[in-house]
């Protein structure tokens, strides 16, 4: 990534990185880029959502929603994101605002409960291991530390996960029971799954019959350009290979609407959704059917969603081309950094020299700039490169954004010089 710079080059660069962050310093910034959270004006885009259902209690099919029951969730809610989601209405679950939630409890049911195609539970099992495809999602990380799951790193190709590997690990290890993907603008890279990548992963040969994919779709329908980017449905997939069982698809609308208080969905195989209805019995007699319906009156149908995400867009896109315009103009042709130009999604992934991640992180804090910590995206909060920062440009204004990325990149020139330097 660096370019060779003669000695006199590189004193006059350092001795310029190394005033412009002095001048940074003296400005006492406070910003943060640390996550993907939705801005004040994207919250402001469903403020009808709170005035509904106004006097209305009964759904589509004369439900009282203000009463216990419907574990399955609102038929008319299941139906406008069956196509999102790319699951059938009927294999769809409506459940409470987080789908990190739902992760949480399939994880928990899969230890303490026998999946369907298992022979026991998993926590009666010697090891239970989990692909996880980097860089990645922290929280998906920090899931498997909690309960004790091994972390099994994959690189990340501009198609997906590297196949390759995961075919050979999962053909060989039984103790592998899940890979975590995002597949549509990954967090934090914006990948987007390719086809062949859908169809090896569904028709693949594990030594687990519990195998299961997590599907954590979390911008199905965060588009940053005029042309969306589609993937192929996964649970199609798996039916069609023989593997009907292998994906838990997960979504909610918690970047849609209001993130506090939206609706978390599962989707999966009919025998995996009736014994995740199983196991949910146990825990609740039924989820919030009055938001659920709030969100049916306000969404309408598909369409009413690809529209109200359109105006998310015009928050959204411009932010992330400020990002682009900086990095282009403070960092372009410098050989210090590389970052992604994501088509939806809610991150930028920001790449420097090895070894300078961290180093770039302490300097931007210390100048009142707060970013993801370096290592998140990798299990264990280790990134053996020490090389990959998450930028989550969507919460602060422009005016904000652009001093949080100005100063970054003065961040990104020190740490790279000094590291040339010495």
């Amino acid at each position: 990534m660096t370019t060779e710079l003669s000695p006199d080059a590189l004193t006059g660069l350092l001795e310029r990185a190394r005033q412009d962050y002095q001048d940074l310093v003296g400005r006492g910034l406070s910003l943060d880029l640390t996550r993907g959270k939705p801005a004040p004006e994207q919250l402001d885009l469903s403020a009808d959502l709170l005035s509904l259902p106004g006097g209305r209690h009964t759904s589509a099919d004369g439900t009282d929603v203000r009463n216990y029951g419907g574990l399955q969730g609102l038929p008319e809610l299941r139906e406008i994101f069956a196509e999102v989601l790319q699951v059938p209405a009927g294999q769809l679950l409506a459940a409470g605002n987080s789908s990190l939630e739902l992760m949480h409890d399939c994880l928990v049911h899969a230890l303490l409960s026998v999946l369907p195609g298992a022979e026991s539970r998993w926590v009666d099992q010697e090891r239970i291991a989990f692909l996880c495809p980097i860089p990645g999602y922290d929280r998906h990380f920090a899931l498997c530390e909690r309960f004790g799951i091994d972390m099994i790193q994959v690189p990340m190709t501009a198609e997906g996960p590297d196949m390759e590997v995961v075919e050979r690990l999962v053909a060989e290890d039984p103790a592998i029971k899940g890979i975590w993907c995002v597949p549509k603008y990954s967090n934090p890279d914006g990948v987007c799954y390719s086809d062949a990548t859908v169809a090896r992963l569904a028709s693949m040969n594990t030594a687990a019959a519990d195998f299961r994919i997590f599907w954590d779709n979390a911008y199905a329908a965060h588009h940053l350009t005029d042309e969306p980017v589609e993937i192929a449905g996964l649970l199609a997939a798996c039916a069609e290979a023989g593997n009907p069982d292998r994906a838990f698809v997960f979504g909610s609308t918690s970047k849609i609407t209001a993130a506090g208080a939206g609706v978390a969905f599962f989707g999966s195989s009919p025998a995996n959704v009736q014994w995740l209805l199983g196991n949910n019995a146990k825990r609740s007699i039924g989820p919030d059917k009055v938001n659920q319906l709030r969100h049916a009156l306000f969404l309408r149908d598909a369409d009413g969603v690809r529209a109200h995400m359109e105006r998310q867009r015009a928050v959204l896109q411009p932010k992330f081309e400020t990002v682009a315009r900086i990095l282009d103009a403070e960092l372009g042709g410098t050989g210090l950094a590389t970052w992604t130009s994501p088509k939806g999604g809610y991150f930028v992934t920001l790449e420097v020299p090895d070894g300078c991640a961290k180093e770039v992180v302490r300097r931007a804090a210390e100048a009142g700039i707060v970013l993801t910590p370096a290592g998140a995206t990798h299990p264990y909060g280790d990134d053996p490169r020490d090389a990959v920062i998450r930028i989550a440009p969507s919460y602060p204004g422009l005016a904000e954004l652009e001093q949080a990325i100005e100063g970054l990149a003065v961040c990104v020139r020190l740490a790279g010089y000094e590291q040339q330097a010495r």
